[in-house]
C-alpha cells in the first residue's frame, strides 16, 4: 500500500510557475508508476501526467504539454510536478495518484493524495 501526500499549491499569477510535490509513504514507492490529475469545480477529475517507475517515460495531457513537467526521486520517494507558464485554466485540485501500470484514466488509480489547490488568477 502506499500513501499520498500534496503540497506546494497556492495562488500565482497568470504566467507563473508553481512545483508540486507529492511525498509518499510505503515499501512500494519505486514499483508504481505515479500520475498527477486535477478537478476544477463541477467538472470531472481529468489527466495531467504520468510517469513510469523508473521515470524513463513520461505521458502528458495535451493542454499542459510544453508547460509542465512530471518527474520523480525514487531515492526520496517524491514525486513532483513542475507548472509553468500557468494560466487561469489550470486552477483546480490536484491529485497525485499511484498504480502498477501507468496509465490516464483515473479508474486505473487505487492510491491517492488529499489534493492541493491551484489557484491562477488573470
Amino acid at each position: 500500500q502506499v500513501q499520498l501526500v500534496e503540497s506546494g499549491g497556492g495562488l500565482v499569477q497568470a504566467g507563473g510557475s508553481l512545483r508540486l510535490s507529492c511525498a509518499a509513504s510505503g515499501r512500494t514507492f519505486s514499483s508504481h508508476a505515479m500520475a498527477w490529475f486535477r478537478q476544477a469545480p463541477g467538472k470531472e477529475r481529468d489527466f495531467v501526467a504520468s510517469i513510469n517507475w523508473i521515470g524513463s517515460s513520461t505521458t502528458y495531457a495535451d493542454s499542459v504539454k510544453g508547460r509542465f513537467t512530471i518527474s520523480r526521486d525514487n531515492a526520496k520517494s517524491t514525486l513532483y510536478l513542475q507548472m509553468n507558464s500557468l494560466k487561469p485554466e489550470d486552477t483546480a485540485v490536484y491529485y497525485c495518484a499511484a498504480s502498477l501500470l501507468e496509465a490516464t484514466s483515473r479508474y486505473n488509480y487505487k492510491y491517492w493524495g488529499q489534493g492541493t489547490q491551484v489557484t491562477v488568477s488573470s
